[in-house]
């Protein structure tokens, strides 16, 4: 499984666990790596480190998110998807040191592969702000 796919079943369970609100990531993160038949180690190592990642540094990384919102807006109104591709790119980005243009050339495709018409250019536009600080 390439890095893509692996970074797109990361965001899958990201958005889930958005949506949920789950409490107990670690029994959801089992479920999910069984339900998606994932038993290549790279693919659960890195999503695992990517999940419990973002979990411990949510704060920042919404507290950054939000740094570059428009004055009106507040991070509840981001749709679910978007916020999960930008809790994912900034975790890449800020805290394992994926090269940026990497991490937003995928945070892009999967905004345009999941999200809204609108999707693809608020996701760039807040990682492109993100990244000139």
């Amino acid at each position: 499984m390439n890095r893509s796919k692996i970074r797109e079943q990361a965001f899958k369970l990201l958005y889930s666990l958005e949506i949920q609100k789950v409490e107990n990531v670690k029994e959801q993160l089992g479920l999910y790596l069984e339900s998606n038949n994932l038993t290549d180690k790279d693919a659960i190592k890195y999503i695992k480190d990517a999940v419990f990642g973002i979990k411990k540094n949510e704060k920042e990384i919404l507290d950054e998110i939000e740094k570059y919102l428009k004055p009106d807006w507040k991070i509840d109104r981001i749709s679910k998807i978007d916020l999960s591709i930008l809790k994912l790119a900034i975790y890449e980005i800020k805290y394992k040191e994926l090269p940026y243009k990497i991490a937003i050339n995928e945070a892009v495709e999967l905004a345009k592969k999941y999200g809204e018409d609108t999707s693809k250019k608020f996701v760039n536009g807040v990682l492109a702000n993100v990244i000139k600080d």
